[in-house]
């Protein structure tokens, strides 16, 4: 039994678990992330000596190789990361069926919410009705998948989907599932801590509530009831001094976090925020933060809960009993923040808050940030010419010209300031008779449908809509890929070989992530999306020239649109109402486009082989082969650094002439209507398709060739899925070799089923992104660090080189060194390696084939004990 001590709220009695009692001497000196996980190891029936001397250790800064169990209270998932998982126990279901079990046992043990948020195209926009005619689209695109995933909720009591047009998911969790506190029937109680299946959970850690993101896979196992292990977590601090200045928004924090914490390679740590300027972010600006863990390489950006955090769930509407519980059962359990505190942190630096200015991020990558002045300049050195200043909005679209600027994504919309900010510029700019340049696409689609409220409420959606930043729908929308066809006028200057760029409040900027005819793009706060959508091009620095001129000729610059902080706060306090957010919430629910779709209600789904969009998965069934033991293989692909999942399994629209539109439209898909990847994720066949196909994934196998193409050792030219195929027919293994930060971005486990299905059995990179090591791992696929000065794709490597790694199933150790040995036809090379597994967990993944042969494998074995019992 957990030592607990008792907590009065309300006339209550609460219990919680007494960590100042337990580790007396210690917690004091430990991170709050640190506090929390231990709290849940004990949950989790962790032994309370054996914990306190792995922290103690580490506080001396000791290696343990002690592993830490924890539970979640609930699981988060999204439309295009929960069809792949729901297919695979659809699949499953198939598989103990089909072995004499009962499918319908198979159900996830812990709530999983599903938010339908990542397949809302900008079909239409900046014209009256364009959210009513998107949300409409959306659903008629994606009905078949949107009734899988409506069976999945009738037959599984504990899955339950919010519909199209109710939100994003990370602003639902924040407006609506964190409690920051779970509070039993019996008054047992505890923190909440949570999981998601997408990289960007962190924004919870914003209010204080530890959560993070994991693979689908990952999340599959911890369905059914298996805790999580992890490895003892290098905890990095970043101690805030100081308050922004003036004119600077949580987005340029976050932005200025991002570059910095990538240059400090917090890959994989859990980063937490301390020090006495955190007392001066919101719970909004601390989640705008928190949201870019991934795009810092981190597993949290955690602020600990404090004042601030109860005041979000006071605003959003929740229960007093619960708002005023929070306090006293977090001090009495040693959570409560303290700004004076002085945690051991394994590295640390620190931020004067008072020195940042508005700040940009990329063309390219979310973690390269430059002042908004410089973006001519970062374009220049993109494009390599000179792109004279622009002293006029030119008639044309310019080279350097901006196709697409949209507020988009939860990380910046889930702010009220924000959106309020760019509706107050947006409203200055109309008084002054400013409109966006013709050429650019702009769109609004916040994270919440309570924004509508409380913009209109303010008075500012007029203003927004004048400039063209009228709501075009509550989901994701272009963050994703989801922007919509392009204007005319930029696929034509995209054919003139002109630089065109976007300019997105959202949090990835990778080529092609935007729209795959883009390149370039630019993150930024939403004001300053707007600012940039008046201005028409990056040829200008947007802080000093004007965005444009008044009816009396005079010049507008950016100083006369900003808001002063005060108009901010007054629009804020005339905006709000605290039952907004449920309100708003239970009108969106009541979809009736939704609500008119068909389900089955069969324990078993009934495949159609006819469909497009969903086809039995061939991973549910039992591991023919592991990624343990001796294993000589071919590479299949040789890649360069920075490889995202968006290069290996892309998420945006299907052109229908490449191989995956070619076997839609033989299948009677529409050419101009193919829809984008992620809403295939229930279709092996199409996903396979994709892989890899991102202009700027280069196979340095065959540099020349197209992507996802390969020369054979025979001459042949193949597609890449077809390649596999070849190499499977004669019995040869694949590997991939990459450089590094092999699978940064999104969650998707796409792309490492993808992998699966290429017959890959290992992939060997210079370094990994945890969620893709965890992943390839769930997927059976074994994951090899490079640790010498070898560099895939500088190594000359030919697809009839033999790879050899021999990896021992039965004495295989986290992080256990091993060679890997290149044999050509002229050499043989050497390569020093480790393997990126991190627990004993991981390696009983491996062993039995991945997550899901393990899964089926323990279902079944649980089936014949009670057939035999």
């Amino acid at each position: 039994m957990v030592p607990s001590r008792s907590v009065q709220s309300q006339g209550e009695t609460l219990l919680v678990t007494d960590l100042p009692e337990i580790l007396s001497g210690l917690i004091d000196r430990m991170p709050y992330v640190l506090r929390l996980l231990a709290e849940n190891h004990l949950r989790c029936g962790g032994d309370a000596e054996d914990l306190r001397r792995a922290l103690e250790a580490k506080l001396r800064g000791d290696a343990t190789d002690f592993e830490l169990m924890f539970r979640p209270n609930r699981l988060l998932m999204h439309d295009t990361t929960c069809t792949p998982a729901l297919a695979d126990i659809a699949g499953l279901r198939d598989a103990l069926a089909e072995a004499g079990a009962d499918p319908s046992v198979l159900a996830p043990t812990l709530p999983v919410e599903v938010s339908v948020d990542h397949s809302l195209a900008v079909d239409v926009f900046a014209r009256t009705g364009a959210s009513e005619i998107n949300l409409r689209n959306e659903i008629e695109r994606n009905a078949e998948r949107y009734s899988f995933m409506k069976w999945a909720s009738e037959v599984m009591d504990t899955v339950h989907v919010n519909p199209p047009g109710t939100g994003i998911m990370h602003t639902l969790n924040l407006e609506q599932y964190a409690t920051l506190l779970d509070v039993a029937a019996d008054g047992r109680a505890h923190p909440d801590m949570m999981l998601g299946t997408d990289s960007h959970t962190p924004m919870i850690n914003g209010i204080g509530v530890l959560g993070w993101g994991v693979g689908g896979l990952e999340a599959e196992s911890v369905m059914f009831g298996q805790t999580v292990s992890l490895a003892m977590p290098e905890v990095v601090g970043v101690r805030l001094e100081g308050r922004l200045p003036e004119g600077v928004t949580s987005t340029d924090l976050a932005l200025e976090l991002t570059h910095r914490l990538r240059m400090l390679d917090v890959t994989a740590a859990y980063v937490e925020f301390f020090g006495p300027g955190v007392a001066t972010l919101t719970a909004d600006d601390r989640a705008v933060v928190a949201n870019m863990a991934p795009e810092y390489g981190a597993t949290t950006g955690f602020f600990p809960a404090d004042a601030n955090s109860v005041a979000y769930l006071v605003r959003t509407g929740r229960p007093q009993k619960l708002t005023d519980a929070i306090e006293p059962a977090f001090r009495a359990m040693g959570l409560w923040f303290d700004p004076d505190a002085a945690p051991h942190f394994d590295r640390q630096i620190a931020l004067d808050l008072g020195s940042l200015e508005p700040t940009l991020a990329g063309p390219r990558r979310p973690q390269d940030s430059l002042p908004a002045r410089a973006a001519r300049e970062a374009i220049e050195k993109e494009v390599g010419r000179a792109l004279p200043a622009l002293v006029e909005r030119p008639a044309e679209l310019p080279d350097g010209g901006i196709g697409i600027a949209a507020i988009t994504s939860c990380t910046n919309t889930s702010d009220p300031r924000l959106l309020i900010t760019a509706g107050l510029l947006a409203c200055k700019a109309q008084e002054c008779g400013l409109a966006p340049a013709p050429w650019v696409k702009t769109s609004l689609a916040p994270g919440s449908p309570s924004a509508r409220s409380y913009l209109e409420r303010a008075g500012l959606l007029g203003g927004l809509e004048a400039v063209g930043f009228g709501i075009v729908g509550f989901g994701c929308t272009t963050c994703i890929g989801n922007s919509g066809p392009l204007p005319d006028a930029v696929e034509a200057a995209l054919a003139d070989g002109k630089a065109v760029a976007a300019v997105l409040s959202g949090n990835r900027n990778f080529p092609g992530r935007v729209h795959a005819k883009l390149d370039l793009g630019f993150l930024a706060s939403p004001p300053m999306v707007v600012a940039f959508a008046l201005l028409g091009h990056v040829r200008a620095d947007i802080t000093r020239d004007p965005l444009g001129h008044d009816a009396e000729g005079a010049p507008v610059y950016l100083s006369d649109l900003w808001p002063r902080p005060e108009e901010v706060e007054s629009a804020m306090a005339r905006a709000f109402r605290s039952d907004d957010v449920h309100a708003d919430f239970q009108e969106a629910l009541a979809n009736r486009d939704w609500a008119a779709l068909e389900a089955p209600t069969s324990a078993r789904f009934p495949w159609d082989p006819e469909s497009r969009n969903l086809r039995r998965p061939k991973f549910a069934r039992a591991a023919s082969v592991t990624a343990l033991g001796p294993l000589t293989a071919r590479p299949l692909l040789v890649l360069g650094d920075d490889i995202t999942t968006d290069h290996i399994s892309p998420a945006g629209w299907i052109d229908p002439a490449s191989a995956a539109g070619e076997w839609l439209i033989a299948r009677g898909g529409n050419p101009k209507n193919l829809n984008v990847y992620a809403s295939y994720r229930g279709n092996w066949e199409v996903m396979l398709r994709g892989l890899f196909t991102n202009r700027s994934a280069v196979n340095y196998l065959n540099p020349h060739l197209p992507p996802a193409h390969l020369r054979t050792e025979a001459g042949d030219v193949l597609k890449l899925h077809e390649a596999a195929e070849r190499f499977e027919a004669d019995g040869i293994p694949a590997v991939i070799l990459a450089g590094e930060r092999y699978g940064m971005g999104s969650s998707r486990d796409w792309a490492a089923k993808g992998a699966a299905l290429l017959g890959v059995r290992a992939v060997i990179a210079r370094s990994f992104e945890r969620i893709h090591r965890t992943n390839l791992i769930g997927m059976g696929i074994l994951p090899i660090e490079i640790m010498d000065d070898f560099i895939p794709s500088e190594g000359g490597l030919s697809v009839s080189d033999n790879v050899s790694v021999n990896v021992d199933a039965d004495s295989l150790n986290p992080r256990q060194h091993t060679k890997i040995v290149v044999t050509g036809k002229q050499s043989v090379r050497r390569i020093a390696g480790r393997v990126a597994v991190e627990t004993e967990q991981e390696i009983e993944i491996l062993r039995a084939g991945g997550v899901l042969p393990k899964i089926l494998t323990e279902q079944l074995a649980r089936a014949g004990d009670i057939r035999t019992a």
